[in-house]
């Protein structure tokens, strides 16, 4: 890895952000606050904030069973759980709060996702830009090391990446969970074959036969999709499905590679630092008639490095990046016009490998968004300067996508159809690097209908009153699936682990010493076993699955956390165990209350 020098400047704000904790850990730091006269008695006090049960089937019990092991080494320990725009508000936005159980999003393990989600240069970023306030130098130069190398030597990188995170634990993955539905196979028969949590598996679905429907219906729980199509958006979007399948990319990750979709190809005309020219299709209109134009694709890397257009964001002309999308526009410096067709694409220093990863963010129409850069006010939401574009609920949305919107009645339905003049009905989607699975859509309308629970979905689904259950279903479901000769099992490797996440900014758990003791306090074998039902697996990192993950990360038995053991077996905390880990750290104990440490 190259040897990286960085500003005194930079260190000493990192140092303040996270570094200070980490030199005063241990007994070091009980004797310099005794020596200065000083013990705190309070007890200990953590909040975790996440999910009801009607929004996740799992997120509120996984958070109850944390703070249950949390309060038998002797923290307070509670659980607040809020309806999810709010909770990704108070989390995302506001950092107010302790820890939260919640999913990553979609598509993390990208080894370059770690970027922008643990990269300090977003310390203080809205959005799944490192929500956690966490600073360590040895990670950020890691994260910048990958972006520049490939093969055996990322490998490598991405390697001591994993072991500095799974050292410092900014966050602990819980349990990365199957994702479970039900569909009903009279309809569409290939459920199996595809991948429902990306718009491409919608694309590839198949007729069953012909019944002279041609709706295909989803039973979802997540109300937010029904009231806010802005692809921009942090406290709506749980996933870019639907959006997805009305705003075109240049290009889709397919099992790892991006391969063209808007764009017809790409092609790099030097790599240090990397530039590459793309083609877009010819002939691509938006959904309102208007020309898809180079200019659109320029306008929209401009727009999401800055939603304020150099403009006044609010606060002296300063930037307002998209919290969404950040880690990939990063890769970008800039990208200019070439002619009616063509783009230029000036990347960072990154490796050429690495940069097609900048083109899955969803082209924007300029004559739509331009006037969406000036300053905004957002109700109830305080995170530095806002720009319309970040605000806007964007509806009617004007895409260039295979679906377009058709009506939404808010927190109950959203109805799209079949934009014709895309160009999947136009020409080979092999020409373009994508399976030939993927074509046209095969269904003229898709409805969105919200239910309460997943449970009602899957009924609705039981009932053929939808085809598939589109957000995740608990494993409770699993018998009522499994027992209707009309509904299929559909069960998938998820890429969106449940992940208990750390405000480092706050007492205590700005100590990595403090945080891997609370790791040590989560039994995700147990989870695994109990509250998912065997419908999931404990891992150490987001990159579980890949080429990518260390072999010594492998869960070789049960309880046996190859980074942070369990301080007990079968789910049950040994008390001694885990207060002589605290005593350790610095903490001691008033009767059964975990007092003292860092507060």
């Amino acid at each position: 890895m190259p040897d990286v020098t960085l500003p005194a400047s930079r260190r000493r704000v990192l140092a303040a952000l996270g570094g200070a904790a980490t030199a005063l850990t241990g007994g070091c730091l009980r004797r310099v606050r005794t020596l200065a006269g000083w013990q705190s008695s309070q007890q200990v006090r953590l909040r975790i904030k996440t999910l009801p049960a009607d929004a996740d089937p799992y997120a509120l019990k996984v958070a109850r069973a944390v703070a249950g092991w949390f309060d038998a080494a002797g923290v307070d320990a509670g659980v607040v759980p809020m309806a999810e725009q709010e909770l990704l508000r108070q989390t995302l936005l506001r950092n107010e709060f302790d820890l939260f159980v919640m999913r990553l999003p979609p598509r993390h393990r990208d080894p370059d996702a770690l970027y922008a989600l643990l990269h300090s240069r977003y310390a203080d970023a809205p959005g799944w830009r490192n929500p956690f306030g966490y600073a360590d130098l040895d990670v950020d130069d890691l994260l910048d090391a990958q972006r520049r190398t490939d093969g055996a030597d990322r490998a490598d990188v991405l390697g001591e990446l994993q072991r500095t995170i799974a050292r410092t634990q900014p966050f602990t993955v819980l349990v990365v969970p199957d994702d479970v539905a039900a569909a009903r196979t009279d309809r569409f028969g290939n459920w199996r074959s595809v991948d429902l949590a990306s718009p491409l598996g919608y694309l590839s679905l198949a007729r069953a036969g012909d019944d002279g429907e041609t709706t295909l219906r989803l039973a979802v729980t997540d109300r937010r999709a029904t009231s806010n199509l802005n692809p921009l958006s942090v406290e709506f979007r749980r996933d870019g499905i639907l959006t997805g399948l009305m705003y075109d990319p240049l290009g889709y990750d397919v099992r790892g590679e991006v391969r063209p979709w808007l764009a017809e190809a790409w092609w790099f005309v030097r790599d240090d630092p990397p530039v590459a020219r793309v083609t877009i299709r010819e002939g691509v209109t938006w959904h309102d008639g208007e020309s898809l134009t180079p200019a659109d694709v320029a306008f929209t890397y401009d727009l999401l490095a800055d939603t304020a257009l150099g403009g006044d964001g609010g606060d002296d002309d300063v930037p307002v990046p998209s919290p969404r999308f950040g880690g990939r526009t990063s890769l970008v410096d800039e990208v200019t016009v070439v002619d009616d067709r063509t783009v230029s694409v000036r990347f960072a220093d990154v490796h050429p490998a690495v940069a097609p990863r900048a083109f899955t963010v969803p082209i924007l129409p300029e004559h739509v968004w331009g006037d969406r850069t000036d300053p905004a006010g957002i109700g109830g939401i305080d995170f530095g300067p806002v720009t319309e574009a970040l605000v806007t609920n964007n509806i009617p949305p004007v895409g260039s996508g295979p679906l377009r919107f058709v009506r939404n009645t808010p927190r109950e339905s959203l109805v799209l159809e079949r934009f014709d003049d895309h160009f999947l009905g136009s020409e080979s989607v092999e020409d373009g690097g994508l399976p030939g699975s993927v074509g046209p859509p095969a269904f003229e309308r898709l409805s969105v209908q919200v239910v309460g629970t997943d449970s009602t979905a899957v009924e609705l689904v039981a009932d053929g009153e939808a085809d598939v259950t589109a957000t995740p279903v608990g494993a409770r479901t699993v018998p009522r699936i499994g027992r209707d000769e009309a509904l299929e099992l559909l069960v998938d490797d998820s890429d969106q682990p449940y992940v208990l996440g750390y405000n480092v900014r706050r007492p205590h758990l700005n100590n990595p010493r403090v945080r891997r003791i609370l790791a040590s306090l989560i039994d995700g074998e147990h989870l695994a076993e109990t509250t998912f039902q065997g419908y999931g697996r404990p891992a150490v990192g987001p990159l579980w699955g890949t080429r990518w993950y260390p072999a010594e990360f492998a869960w070789a038995e049960a309880d046996a956390s190859p980074v942070t053991p369990f301080l007990g077996s079968d789910g049950d905390v040994d008390v001694e165990r885990a207060r002589s880990a605290f005593r350790e750290a610095g903490y001691r104990y008033d009767d059964d209350r975990l007092v003292g440490g860092n507060a």
